[in-house]
């Protein structure tokens, strides 16, 4: 390794819960080589150079716990590893990617650590880390780096491969919420909810959303035919096929027109207060650019809105601005637009900011606005000169409280008369406080509307849009959970997993298996050979028919993938597992161990179960992280620790005398015995042992499984074999 350098020795995207946290993080094994020795106060001006590079990390806690906490270490003196993990967290969030979690830890060996950073994207966090390394070495050694460019690129991935703001803001609600949710491809599409209980969203539309309702918003003279068929108020309007059709449709339905593609969106194509033959069949043409058929109705003079409806309520609404330049009789149109309006920091691509970028492309309804002031876009206007280029498109300020209700009640009307659980509603109207009346009218309903305005209006209150949706798909008394059971030991947890999916099953739920053995579903195997890989389980919970799921792992996929899951209503640990078969992955020594099995218990909900074996210490000792109840197990009742939580009146599981009972306080009962034929061939045959009898009885037993039931399971194992 060359003096001061970083090297990567491996990179490991962790999709799962994992020893670090709850969600997605990727980790980094490096060696730091000579800069073990060169804490970042004993590198000459490096510190001075990262703070300039990157001068919002001055908002980094980091261990001091206050702003600037990051940089008082630089200045005291920190280490390599460290200062990837924070400089790597900085790119992801100039990115456009905000993520705070990381660890930096020692991994053993001198100068190698673990350098762990949180990410939602494991091509964004190598990314990160590869920038980081290359921007740290550069402040090492006094080289130029191009930090604006990096983030850049950095960004330019994120906007290719995360998830946008509309479909994130929705995610996050939801997980506020502890409501699982899985990414299903690489774009917007996203499960909230595991197996049968799931529901699934695409950006602002669901799962709920009618394809009928979509295709009627799409065509805007049907919907207009519908909604005034059920009293909402509209433009009156008409399709025509020609530029002269158009002239003669607006004489008819009366001056000032509007003309607009029948298919239209995001106010593409929309030309308005039209009054001349020549801006009319001008104006049909750049429709029809736009759309398959052309609409001309009559033009409402007022402000454009958006009204965002969730279910059967009105959630979050803007107004409408037109954009204006000022001439300065220097500069043509084209180069104040640029001066003046895309300039504003609020306007980007969309998807990003609150405001588009104005584009003045030819056959636009910006240039038929500029030539109707007798301008084009290379004219220069006067000094002082107002010149108005865009009226459309613009939802600049949230005005959701001053909506008045009977506004909203019309807007929610809409979307029930099209067909759609989320529309946004555009209603025009020179007075959003007082009711449509004679005065506004609603003129288009939208399937899939944007969010950002919403979530980041260029003026006024932020909305919960994104809580409003997560709340209207998965009900804030529900949590789109099924049961889900989760074992881990030392290789000897799959014959009870199997048994346990079996006892599952007997109770007539639809149940999934993910095993050393393979994948299952209701019995039936979907896949031969080890589904402890994170892709091969998780299909589990994408499952829309699975009703409960069975999870076996091990400490190996823990450290490597993360669990499949996030939460689990029972947890077990049945035996910890050692460190030397680990050695590559750099565990640490067998005292570390407990440190990440831990991980399954801290996944149990606070109305599950863990499931520990008293006769393991160090496993025993993992019931002080459950968040919910705890069972002991053991091969008999003598167990100290399993007789200490018995008298606390806490639930246990052993075995006397051949006989398997489960004990609560004073109440016992007997659900096996040795004795019995059923029980003596699953022995015999060695298709189950006493530990796996016992480990399976008290899981049910968490599940809320009778005895009666767990007695006809067990003896019933393994008569019908799965296919």
């Amino acid at each position: 390794m060359s003096p001061k350098n970083i090297e990567f020795l491996r990179l490991t995207y962790l999709r799962g819960p994992n020893i670090w946290t709850y969600r997605s993080v990727m980790e980094a094994l490096i060696d730091i080589g000579e800069l073990e020795d060169y804490p970042s106060n004993l590198l000459p001006g490096f510190n001075e150079r990262l703070k300039a590079w990157l001068p919002l990390m001055i908002e980094h806690h980091c261990t001091p716990g206050v702003r600037g906490g990051f940089f008082q270490r630089l200045d005291t003196g920190t280490w390599a590893g460290h200062i990837l993990e924070h400089v790597s967290l900085e790119l992801q969030t100039l990115a456009g990617m905000p993520m705070a979690f990381g660890k930096a830890r020692e991994a053993g060996p001198r100068g190698v650590y673990k350098v762990v950073i949180r990410t939602d994207n494991e091509t964004v966090g190598r990314r990160s880390l590869e920038l980081s390394r290359e921007l740290i070495l550069a402040a090492i050694h006094d080289t130029p780096f191009d930090v604006p460019a990096a983030v850049a690129q950095l960004a330019l991935t994120v906007d290719t491969l995360h998830v946008g703001p509309s479909t994130y803001s929705i995610v996050e609600a939801a997980y506020a919420r502890r409501v699982p949710f899985i990414r299903l491809n690489v774009g917007n599409l996203v499960q909230l909810g595991h197996g049968v209980k799931q529901r699934r969203i695409w950006t602002a539309e669901t799962d709920r959303t009618s394809a009928i309702g979509e295709g009627i918003s799409r065509d805007k003279d049907l919907t207009k035919k519908l909604l005034a068929m059920c009293g909402v108020p509209i433009p009156e309007g008409q399709v025509v096929d020609s530029p002269a059709a158009a002239w003669i449709a607006a004489q008819e339905i009366g001056l000032p027109v509007c003309v607009k593609p029948s298919n239209g969106n995001r106010a593409r194509g929309v030309s308005l207060d039209l009054s001349t033959q020549n801006e009319i069949e001008t104006a049909y043409d750049i429709a029809l650019a736009q759309g398959r058929d052309v609409i001309v109705e009559r033009y409402v003079r007022g402000s454009e809105h958006r009204l965002l409806v969730v279910g059967d309520r009105m959630i979050a609404a803007c107004r409408g601005e037109g954009a204006s330049v000022t001439g300065d009789g220097q500069h043509t149109v084209r180069e104040l637009v640029e001066l003046q309006i895309n300039s504003d920091p609020r306007r980007g691509s969309v998807g990003n900011l609150p405001l588009e970028l104005v584009v003045l492309a030819d056959n636009s309804p910006e240039v038929l606005e500029l030539a109707r002031q007798g301008l084009t876009i290379d004219s220069v206007p006067a000094l002082g000169q107002s010149v108005l280029v865009k009226r459309t498109g613009n939802m600049t300020t949230d005005i959701t409280d001053v909506v008045h209700p009977d506004v909203a009640a019309q807007a929610v009307l809409a979307a029930r008369v099209v067909g759609l659980d989320i529309a946004g509603v555009d209603v025009v109207t020179p007075d959003i406080c007082q009711p449509l009346g004679t005065q506004g009218v609603v003129v288009e309903v939208n399937a899939g509307p944007s969010l950002l305005m919403h979530l980041n209006p260029a003026e006024g209150q932020p909305r919960l849009v994104g809580q409003a949706i997560a709340d209207h798909l998965v009900p804030p008394s529900e949590t789109g959970r099924i049961p889900v059971v989760g074992l881990m030991g030392d290789g000897d947890t799959t014959k009870s997993a199997k048994l346990i999916a079996w006892l599952l099953h007997l109770q007539g739920l639809f149940t999934g298996l993910a095993c050393a053995e393979g994948l299952f579903a209701n019995q039936r195997c979907l896949f031969k050979g080890n589904a402890m890989d994170f892709e091969q389980a998780e299909r589990l919970l994408i499952n829309r028919s699975v009703e409960a799921a069975v999870f076996e792992s091990d400490a190996r996929h823990l450290l490597t993938q993360g669990l499949a899951y996030d939460r689990c209503q029972v947890g077990i640990v049945t035996q910890m597992p050692k460190a030397a078969p680990l050695e590559d992955l750099y565990p640490g020594p067998d005292e570390k161990m407990p440190s990440y099995i831990r991980t399954q218990i801290d996944l149990v909900l606070p109305s599950g179960y863990a499931v520990l074996n008293a006769a393991d210490e160090a496993v025993a000792d993992l019931a002080q992280f459950c968040d919910g109840g705890v069972i002991f197990f053991a091969p008999d009742e003598s167990n100290e620790r399993l007789m200490a939580h018995h008298q606390e009146g806490g639930r246990v599981g052993f075995w006397r005398d051949g006989q398997l009972i489960l004990a609560e306080g004073t109440h016992e009962q007997s659900v096996l015995s040795l004795q019995r034929p059923g029980v003596s061939r699953l022995l015999k045959n060695n298709l189950l042992s006493t530990h796996d009898m016992l480990v399976a009885a008290c899981a049910a037993w968490a599940m809320g499984m009778d005895a009666d039931l767990i007695r006809a399971g067990v003896k019933s194992y393994g008569q019908t074999p799965s296919v």
